[in-house]
């Protein structure tokens, strides 16, 4: 006879009878299941009503260019941020379209990624690779994804060049492979550091870094192309004149329309409502970057109504907002509004899959994981009630490319926002100057976006 004394928790018979009963003796289970047959969870969950209210009329909009495409790779941030630079640079060339070169500061990026993780497991190669911070380098070492400071680090080290001086490949629009090789790469070099430095072998494992670094660049410069040194720029004004100009390099290009001080006058706000956080703080991350001798992540905590205002101040100045959300729910790839009450997954499956801001955070449920453009607000009465979104999933997608984000959204769903130093307080700027308190690689404000 088998043993069928009763575990504590164990799902038997009795229980699973009991489940079963409750869900025939339901009729809308059938129609549910009738309906996710043929359909996604999240159409099936679409609620039409929510729609309304979410024109793509604002008070205040800042008129921009036509969305980009970032296609099967994870380089959202790199493209909000280049969207953000290419506005200053049509208004000071007074060209109606343009794009920077996203395939050039991918490239770097991976290969600065790349550096930046053997360097972390130099540092600690003689942990076992079981310790906590050790296994999280070695669970992703190279991705696409990233965040607002570490665009920064790239432009300032290595320029801009326009799109069509270093355009796209199959394998930076399609980055899984490379990723997957990458991070092969690295692994391996983890395994023979570690060896080497339990026998006290660091000059070895400095020889091998260096040698694992040039296979790698070498990886990339295949797979993204070799960059240019020097490139023509041409281009018509508003006016319908031609320009060519020679003889620039990426640096000097980067230097004459966007330049360092533009960069270096924005500051990353995050709205991170957990206990331990303060808000009026700034925050980096342990072993969060890609260029090793660039400026570390730097976050200053905001209570969600100085991030908003702050915004708004920089959109009523006619500049775009680098911003930073969780996606993972409530976003619709075919209809431009979003909102979080326009898919009712707790009808559908019967519980909710959002909470209270700071638990989701607390318990690994939510953290920003998508970066785009906010280009406009609507404001009644001096508030928000939906903001405008320039997103780089294509034109196919949303209203040309455009979405629509409730105010309920954005509290929710919106973790950092990029604004200019001028819209903060002088206290708040001199919070961003402090030592910042160190969080653990794994925090949620470490998350990148992709």
């Amino acid at each position: 006879m088998p043993n069928r004394e009763k575990t504590l928790g164990a799902l038997d018979e009795k229980m699973t009878e009991k489940i079963r009963s409750a869900y025939f003796a339901d009729p809308k289970n059938t129609i549910i299941r009738h309906a996710l047959s043929r359909n996604p969870v999240v159409d099936t969950a679409y609620n039409s009503a929510a729609a309304a209210g979410t024109s793509l009329h604002f008070s205040v909009e800042v008129k921009t260019m036509s969305v980009c495409n970032q296609r099967s790779s994870g380089r959202c941030w790199i493209f909000a941020g280049l969207n953000l630079l290419r506005e200053i640079l049509a208004k000071k060339a007074k060209i109606g379209n343009f794009q920077f070169s996203q395939n050039y500061i991918s490239l770097y990026d991976k290969i600065e990624k790349a550096n930046f993780a053997l360097e972390s497991i130099v540092k600690l190669a003689d942990h076992d690779p079981d310790e906590r911070v050790f296994a999280f380098i070695l669970s992703c070492p190279v991705s696409d994804g990233g965040q607002w400071d570490m665009f920064v680090n790239l432009v300032k080290k290595y320029g801009l060049v326009p799109q069509e001086a270093f355009p796209e490949t199959f394998q930076s629009n399609n980055t899984r492979e490379t990723d997957q090789l990458v991070n092969a790469a690295i692994r391996g070099f983890a395994a023979k550091a570690h060896a080497l430095a339990i026998k006290g072998e660091n000059e070895a494992i400095r020889a091998l870094k260096e040698e694992t670094m040039e296979k790698i660049y070498h990886m990339f410069l295949n797979a993204f192309g070799v960059p240019p040194t020097t490139f023509r720029f041409q281009y018509s004004d508003d006016k319908g004149k031609f320009h060519s100009e020679e003889g620039y390099t990426p640096m000097s290009f980067f230097e004459k329309w966007i330049g360092v001080e533009e960069l270096e006058s924005y500051q990353s706000l995050i709205n991170s409502p957990t206990q331990d956080k303060p808000f009026g703080k700034n925050y980096t991350i342990n072993f969060l970057g890609n260029v090793i001798e660039g400026k570390e992540i730097n976050h200053l905590n905001v209570e969600m109504e100085k991030m908003k205002k702050a915004i708004i101040a920089q959109l009523k100045s006619g500049t775009p907002v680098w911003f930073g959300s969780d996606v993972s729910f409530f976003r619709d790839r075919s209809s431009h509004a979003w909102d979080d009450n326009a898919i009712d997954y707790e009808s559908v499956v019967g519980f909710p899959v959002v909470f209270d801001k700071a638990a989701m955070l607390d318990f690994k449920h939510s953290a920003m994981n998508h970066a785009m453009l906010i280009t406009g607000v609507d404001l009644v009465k001096g508030k928000p009630v939906k903001w405008k979104i320039e997103n780089s999933w294509g034109a196919d997608n949303g209203s040309a490319g455009y979405y629509v984000m409730s105010s309920s959204w954005f509290d929710l769903l919106v973790y950092q926002a990029v604004v200019k130093k001028e819209f903060l307080s002088e206290k708040d700027i001199e919070a961003t100057k402090k030592e910042p308190t160190r969080l653990n690689p794994w925090d949620p404000m470490g998350t990148l976006a992709d």
